[in-house]
């Protein structure tokens, strides 16, 4: 009696447990996409190898791996890495596992081992800027610096004791990576690190995929937000040569 009682809890509880592995699957895939944005135009001059989209020039002597945020889909960052190839910067944007960077944090050695002449920067939106500190964590003399967009380190070993060059950009209004939260994870950055706060700006205009739950309502437009990104980005690389 006692064995078909265990059966049955086992049962049930492997079933429970099967469930939410679905359900929490079906959740990853339930994206943010790219959305069209009158004053965002783009020019199509991506190309795709395997799972990553690439822009600019392979042949530049600077590359930038820029992890998409959360069930974001990399599409959604095209304006930004289109307008940066353009600064003679040779950009990556990955599809993710499940559409989490969290779930493969090491993703950018695909690329990186592709291009290995290209001297590489890594970085990411939100889950993906943690995932990209977590890779330049973990592969600290691989990588040239790190860029965290609207995104801050998670714990880690030696990033802050590390003379890696960081950015970070966040936006004012974020709701989701707040102001405080930048503030509170300063601590895991290298004391050299630069913060740049885009005054108006908020979590889902650095991308270009419409609102985000929990975010707050930017003050100014999805192009003045992801202008000041691209320019900030631009020259904070070109101080780093």
């Amino acid at each position: 009696m006692k064995k078909l009682f265990k059966s049955k809890i086992f049962l049930i509880l492997s079933a429970l447990l099967v469930t939410a592995i679905g359900g929490f699957i079906i959740w990853t895939q339930i994206t943010y996409h790219s959305v069209n944005e009158p004053t965002i135009h783009l020019d199509n001059q991506m190309s795709v190898e395997d799972d990553w989209l690439l822009f600019g020039n392979p042949n530049s002597q600077v590359g930038l791996i820029l992890y998409p945020g959360a069930k974001v889909e990399p599409e959604a960052y095209a304006y930004l890495a289109q307008e940066l190839a353009k600064e003679n910067l040779f950009i990556a944007l990955p599809h993710m596992t499940l559409n989490m960077a969290i779930f493969d944090v090491s993703k950018a050695n695909e690329i990186i081992h592709m291009y290995n002449d290209v001297n590489w920067f890594v970085g990411g939106h939100s889950m993906g800027g943690a995932a990209a500190a977590m890779y330049a964590d973990q592969n600290i003399h691989q990588v040239n610096g790190l860029i965290l967009l609207g995104a801050y380190a998670s714990d880690n070993e030696t990033l802050a004791n590390s003379q890696l060059p960081v950015l970070s950009i966040s936006g004012s209004n974020d709701g989701l990576s707040t102001p405080a939260k930048i503030e509170e994870k300063k601590v895991l950055l290298p004391d050299e690190a630069d913060f740049v706060e885009i005054e108006g700006g908020n979590h889902a205009y650095f991308g270009v995929y419409g609102e985000q739950s929990g975010d707050n309502q930017a003050d100014i437009s999805i192009k003045k937000q992801q202008e000041t990104i691209i320019d900030t980005i631009t020259h904070w690389i070109k101080e780093q040569k």
